[in-house]
C-alpha cells in the first residue's frame, strides 16, 4: 500500500473515532489551545492562509502537513473539508511513522 494511501485511511479512522478538528477557525482554535497535535493543509491553498496555518502550527508546536491536495483531504475524510487538525495523540504517531516511511522510500 503507499503511504498516500494509508495516511488517507487513518485520517478517514481518525474521522470516524471523533478526532478531528473540521474547518480553519475551529483548527486555529485548536492550534492555539495546543491540542492539534497535526494539522493538515492543502498543497493546492491558498498561500496567505498557508503561511497563516503554517507559521501558527510551528509557532504552537503543532506538526504541519502540506502534502495532500484538497480533494485527498475531502476524499479520505469523507467531507469537503480542506483544513484540518488531529487532536489524538495516538493518530498522530501512526501519521508520524507513515510519513517517515514515505521519506525513507
Amino acid at each position: 500500500m503507499m503511504p498516500t494511501k494509508e495516511l488517507s485511511q487513518v485520517l478517514g479512522l481518525a474521522r470516524r473515532a471523533n478526532k478531528l478538528v473540521l474547518g480553519s477557525g475551529p483548527t486555529l482554535k485548536a492550534i492555539q489551545n495546543q491540542t492539534a497535535k497535526v494539522v493538515f493543509f492543502p498543497k493546492d491553498g491558498g498561500t496567505s492562509q498557508h503561511k497563516k496555518f503554517s507559521d501558527k502550527s510551528q509557532y504552537y508546536g503543532a506538526q504541519f502537513i502540506d502534502t495532500l491536495t484538497r480533494d485527498e483531504i475531502s476524499q479520505a475524510i469523507g467531507l469537503n473539508r480542506s483544513v484540518l487538525a488531529v487532536s489524538d495523540a495516538g493518530f498522530a504517531k501512526k501519521i508520524n511513522q507513515l510519513l517517515e516511511e514515505k521519506e525513507r522510500n
